[in-house]
């Protein structure tokens, strides 16, 4: 299944809606340090994140998003919802937002795992909607 992807920088209006549903998220969520959205094709559209990571971060969320959606089309578990790591400092987990966007969310360890699923998947949809309607 093939979908529509940005090829390039996307437009000012955009980078600023997706930050704003990103920002809200990191404020309905305590647990979430950080947040990073991009298109399909690994270009970074807003990032909520500290330092310098945005761009790398981008590049594997669009390769793992892939990844992800082969491995449930090849096994026959439906569409994908999210893909949640779990590591010895945090979790990260990955969204799609709808066919052109994917949304990563990084959280704290000893986060409430029910929570970020849920406000990342609410987000998730948010960004979706805001990608529609810029189309």
């Amino acid at each position: 299944m093939r979908f529509p992807v940005l090829r390039r920088k996307p437009p000012v209006e955009l980078r600023k809606e997706v930050l704003e549903e990103m920002t809200l998220l990191r404020e309905r969520t305590p647990d979430v340090s950080g947040s990073v959205a991009c298109t399909v094709d690994g270009i970074q559209i807003a990032c909520d994140l500290e330092g310098d990571r945005g761009e790398q971060t981008a590049a594997l969320s669009a390769a793992l998003l892939a990844m992800s959606r082969r491995m449930l089309t090849m096994t026959g578990h439906g569409a994908l919802e999210e893909t949640l790591i779990s590591g010895t400092a945090g979790f990260v987990a990955f969204y799609a937002a709808g066919p052109t966007i994917v949304l990563t969310v990084l959280a704290k360890p000893g986060a409430n795992v029910g929570l970020l699923r849920l406000e990342g998947r609410k987000t998730a949809a948010g960004l979706a909607a805001v990608a529609a309607r810029r189309h």
